[in-house]
């Protein structure tokens, strides 16, 4: 069970800085992998890399990561080179543009989508030349990639019985030590062998996969909507286990319950000097805190809660002037001013509720629903609530550009979002609030512009859409034609 440990920002970037100081290894810098979430941007850490490399920090190469891109659904064709783009443009307003940078990539680090492409860049770009140090902030979904390369291509074949897991957790600083493993040396017929793998199984079909193989991907085509596979090249070969048989265990009388000797101790793999003497490594370091953040202020149950670990489902909502949406008790957003009806679309969790309501009653709708089942995040009744931030509110002006594509994100901290659609040169006044302490940004342009039009037919009597979970793609597969 990963403790629930907590230090203090400034202390925690000291403890990440240290690891990166160390003296070079191999005559040369180390690459930097800097994992961020793509529903965080714009990235609350990325503006704090630089200070955190420092002129000291001789870092060869900067290899940004946007994950968690198989949670959004694809809003319109092109979705993800938009979202590419937002990585890129964040990357340079933090002051990382130049030599530095190598590359910007898309991956989920969940369902494998964009792994083997990222393996690939990894293994032309920096083949292995010196260490990796895996960078991220908490929650970004570090581990679990560091855990999917630990099965990949990019990691030793025998490596990934003779290293341990990072541990996956809710809470920051839970990779308590710097976790690594040695990373494969691409040579020319490696990686020769390694296109013909990818080129096999491009070539494959869902129909002609085991069953086996056909369960594991349906589990994650129902957890996100951009699947891959990541497989291994070369699979080291194991023994067949040796069953001890010991005479004395038939040995006794009726009378006699049966000995059972002792269990000899499982002999844990281990690398040889000459295994490791001049090897690359892959380093997972902790996870870098999060300042100003909801998840803060929220127990464990209710981290898992906020954070979403399914494909969202886009709630889209016709609010007129006077009307209040609330994202569970971390968010809610006022329509003050406007000549006609605006779009809200919320993209968080599945599992926040969202509650609409009418200005004039939403106090008393938070006064006394907060803590409770209606609006369910925070949880824990009136005594939750004392020790819990009010929320906060801060005006915002907005002017719509068509019915059919939002004209800005008002991102609620870490609990999600709400795009705002409304008629072109439409002047809306709008109040938004989250709890004291935490960040409240609103994204011009927002990340999925045209997120309203994923709905299907009014559900009738109420201000919101019906809508379905789109279908789920397989990236690494040949598609059937079906539809």
């Amino acid at each position: 069970r990963a403790l629930r440990l907590r230090l203090p920002p400034e202390q925690h970037r000291l403890v990440v800085s240290a690891a990166l100081r160390r003296p070079p290894r191999h005559g040369r810098g180390p690459l930097l992998l800097y994992l961020l979430d793509v529903l965080e941007l714009p990235d609350p850490v990325l503006p704090q890399l630089p200070g955190l490399l420092g002129p000291d920090v001789p870092a060869a190469g900067l290899l940004v990561v946007g994950n968690k891109v198989d949670l959004l659904p694809a809003d319109a064709p092109g979705h993800l080179g938009r979202l590419r783009q937002r990585v890129a443009a964040a990357c340079a307003q933090a002051g990382l543009r130049g030599a530095p940078l190598v590359d910007v990539r898309l991956v989920s680090a969940k369902t494998g989508f964009g792994l083997e492409g990222l393996v690939s860049r990894l293994q032309r770009s920096w083949k292995c030349a010196g260490d990796v140090y895996l960078l991220g902030a908490t929650n970004s979904g570090k581990s679990t990639l560091f855990n999917t390369l630990l099965r990949s291509d990019y990691c030793k074949s025998r490596a990934a019985d003779a290293v341990d897991r990072a541990t996956v957790s809710p809470w920051p600083g839970t990779t308590l030590n710097l976790l690594k493993f040695p990373i494969i040396n691409p040579t020319c017929d490696r990686i020769f062998q390694r296109q013909e793998r990818l080129k096999e199984e491009a070539a494959k079909t869902e129909d002609q996969l085991s069953s086996e193989e056909k369960k594991y991907l349906n589990h994650l085509k129902k957890q996100g909507y951009l699947v891959g596979e990541v497989g291994r090249t070369f699979q080291r070969q194991k023994s067949s286990p040796v069953v001890d048989f010991d005479p004395d265990m038939l040995s006794y009388s009726i009378d006699e319950d049966p000995r059972h000797s002792p269990r000899k101790r499982e002999e844990r793999e281990e690398f040889t000097h000459n295994e490791v003497k001049d090897a690359r490594w892959c380093f997972d370091t902790p996870g870098i805190v999060k300042e100003n953040c909801v998840l803060n202020l929220l127990t464990e149950k209710e981290v898992k809660l906020v954070l979403p670990t399914h494909a969202i489902i886009p709630r889209t909502f016709i609010l007129k002037p006077g009307m209040v949406l609330f994202l569970a008790a971390l968010g809610r957003v006022d329509y003050l001013q406007g000549e006609k009806p605006a779009w809200f679309s919320v993209v968080a969790s599945n599992l926040l509720p969202v509650h609409i309501a009418t200005l004039s009653n939403a106090d008393a709708i938070y006064e006394k629903h907060a803590g409770q089942e209606l609006l369910k995040v925070p949880m824990g009744g009136e005594e939750r609530m004392k020790e819990f931030p009010p929320l906060v509110p801060q005006d915002i002006t907005l002017e719509g550009i068509g019915t059919t594509e939002a004209v800005a994100d008002i991102k609620l901290s870490s609990a999600g979002w709400v795009a705002v659609t409304a008629h072109a040169e439409e002047k809306l006044l709008l109040r938004a609030y989250t709890p004291k302490g935490t960040t409240l940004v609103v994204r011009e342009p927002p990340l999925l512009p045209y997120i309203s039009t994923i709905k299907g037919a009014r559900i009738a009597g109420t201000a919101a859409y019906r809508t379905k979970k789109p279908p789920s793609l397989v990236e690494n597969l040949k598609t059937t034609g079906r539809k």
